[in-house]
């Protein structure tokens, strides 16, 4: 399986659960899902890119930490994660089409390759 294809399978999981407002962890989707769960950052980057592009709430949001219930670090989507999740459960997914592995490979090609951090941001600035 292609990393596109498994991007597509994680939508698929994550809609699903975003209806249903659940919150899931990193190790609960790896198991699902088959992939370890370090992995699964470089998967969830083309859906976070294509939800961002196509102003849609952050679905990566509710991929969380069992140690701190928050996002890991290649999550950049929102600054507030409390209330992404919010805006992720009361979007109606149902109503948005499943991106292709085609849509998903196009917004990889310009997801940012890493959070950025407080030092950059001061640089940035500068």
């Amino acid at each position: 399986m292609t990393r596109d294809e498994r991007a597509q399978q994680l939508w698929s999981i994550l809609v699903l659960a975003a209806a249903r407002r659940q919150v899931l962890t990193y190790d609960i989707v790896a198991r699902a899902c088959g992939v370890p769960a370090p992995a699964l950052g470089d998967f969830l980057r083309p859906i976070q890119q294509h939800c961002s592009e196509n102003h849609l709430p952050p679905l990566t949001s509710i991929i969380v930490s069992k140690q701190t219930g928050l996002p890991g670090d290649g999550f950049i989507a929102a600054a507030s994660v409390p209330l992404a999740q919010v805006q992720t459960f009361a979007w109606e997914w149902s109503e948005v089409d499943a991106p292709s592995a085609e849509q998903l490979a196009d917004a990889y090609s310009r997801a940012p390759e890493r959070r950025a951090t407080a030092g950059d941001l001061r640089n940035a600035r500068a």
